[in-house]
């Protein structure tokens, strides 16, 4: 596959809270240091994104190149079938284009498989948050029964150290033998490969960044006008000064997902607070009525119950179906949804006429990078050698 080729460190280690540029250098430099050779790095910049700190060790790029290789092994999933990019596709903005992630044997989850472009600027993981790390993220897939449904790391580690090519990669990139081959190891080059999928560049930030007043068609000006003033939808999908995540890494609730299970969630949350978190994680992704309580699963507040975390808008027209179970089919759909209840929210109706719901959309149209818009297969995605 066409992916970029650089192996990034910068990442993220805060949970669920604003972060700036510099913390989520520091954070992500930490967890790295135990399981990463040091290096020599420089500074890094697409134009509307924070600047990144990426190895310029051959090792780091190494362990990237290895990361991408796991990325797209269908043999680490208990049938053979799934693949992190499976779920993650390439051409479809490293999301999936369905409602809910399929996985092993046509097994469907409960939630919307989110796009990993700039997942490196996140500041937890899960539309609940409830991994703050991409390294602590990266497991869960392999092991949930309903994803790549390997049993245990044993059996992974397995697949991995009886492959030539990995024995190989693996001293490349970290100086070990097989035995040496851990599961520390593989979520690291998993996280380091995730965090070179970056895209900026979009004809939005070309405006407001670089100003380039013909990079936006009228109505996309108009439209993002309407999204940073009357509409009020930066307060949460953030524009900065000097970059826009277009997202706030907080948790929200715009009500969907609950219709349904209200009857239920009293009964769901007791069962919440009385799972461990190895069977939780199991029931979020199996159970559509503990998946609807959001970010409560985590924090066991109950203020928390249907709050999901803001999702960035960068490339969003790329990756329908929205909202964390899938059930929203459009963007402008999703228009209508966040009008009605950034009205609810505020207690005064927020009217749009039907050229400015066109308005906005041709905004969030504008927000689609080069990078996500030309990724191309391969010819060879298979790893094995």
């Amino acid at each position: 596959m066409s992916f970029p080729n650089v192996a990034d460190r910068a990442g993220v280690a805060h949970h669920g809270e604003p972060s700036t540029v510099r913390s989520i250098f520091l954070s992500s430099l930490l967890a790295s240091i135990a399981i990463l050779p040091s290096s020599a790095s420089t500074a890094t910049h697409q134009l509307g994104l924070p600047t990144r700190v990426v190895t310029t060790d051959p090792r780091g790029a190494a362990i990237t190149s290895l990361g991408r290789r796991l990325f797209v092994d269908k043999r680490l999933s208990a049938d053979g079938t799934i693949s992190c990019s499976s779920c993650h596709v390439p051409q479809k903005a490293f999301s999936d284009g369905l409602p809910v992630a399929r996985g092993i044997g046509g097994i469907l989850g409960t939630r919307n498989t989110p796009s990993l472009w700039n997942v490196a600027f996140t500041t937890s993981q899960f539309w609940d948050g409830r991994r703050i790390s991409l390294e602590q993220q990266a497991a869960d897939p392999l092991l949930n029964p309903r994803e790549h449904g390997l049993p245990d790391d044993r059996t992974l580690l397995a697949i991995i150290r009886r492959d030539n090519g990995y024995q190989q990669d693996f001293y490349r990139a970290f100086g070990v033998d097989p035995e040496g081959i851990t599961l520390d190891r593989v979520v690291a080059a998993l996280a380091s490969f995730e965090r070179t999928l970056v895209a900026g560049d979009s004809p939005f930030d070309r405006y407001l960044y670089a100003q380039d007043r013909l990079a936006l068609s009228d109505a996309a000006i108009r439209g993002l006008e309407l999204f940073r003033g009357r509409a009020k939808c930066s307060t949460c999908h953030t524009v900065g000064e000097k970059f826009a995540l277009l997202t706030d890494n907080l948790f929200h609730t715009v009500g969907v997902g609950l219709r349904g299970v209200e009857f239920r969630l009293a009964k769901s949350a007791t069962q919440v607070v009385s799972t461990s978190r190895v069977d939780l994680d199991r029931l979020i992704s199996e159970d559509p009525n503990i998946s609807a309580l959001g970010r409560f699963v985590v924090t066991k507040q109950p203020r928390d119950i249907g709050k999901f975390k803001t999702p960035s808008l960068r490339n969003v027209a790329l990756t329908a179906p929205y909202m964390h179970d899938g059930t929203v089919t459009t963007l402008a759909e999703t228009i209508e949804v966040e009008i009605y209840y950034r009205g609810l929210e505020s207690n005064t109706p927020l009217i749009l006429t039907p050229q400015e719901k066109r308005d906005l959309l041709a905004f969030l149209d504008s927000l689609t990078s080069p990078a996500a818009a030309r990724v191309t297969p391969d010819a060879d995605t298979n790893p094995a050698r």
